[in-house]
C-alpha cells in the first residue's frame, strides 16, 4: 500500500516534531475540505511554533 502525501505529512508531524495526535485531529476536523492548509492552521491555532512551521514547509518542499 502506497502512502499519500497527507499520510506522510502526518507521520512527519508526529514523529519528527512530536505534535500530539489530538492537536492534529482537531485541525483535521476543522479543515476536512482543505488538508493542504494543515500546516498553516496548526500555526494559526498555536499548535506549532514558527520554527516548526518553517520545518514543515521545508519538508513539504523537499518531497
Amino acid at each position: 500500500m502506497q502512502s499519500t502525501p497527507l499520510t506522510n505529512l502526518l507521520r512527519f508531524l508526529q514523529e519528527e516534531l512530536a505534535i500530539p495526535s489530538e492537536s492534529i485531529d482537531l485541525v483535521l476536523r476543522q479543515e476536512e475540505s482543505m488538508p493542504n492548509l494543515l500546516p498553516m492552521v496548526l500555526w494559526q491555532y498555536g499548535l506549532v511554533t514558527l520554527e516548526q512551521l518553517d520545518q514543515i514547509l521545508n519538508w513539504l518542499e523537499a518531497i
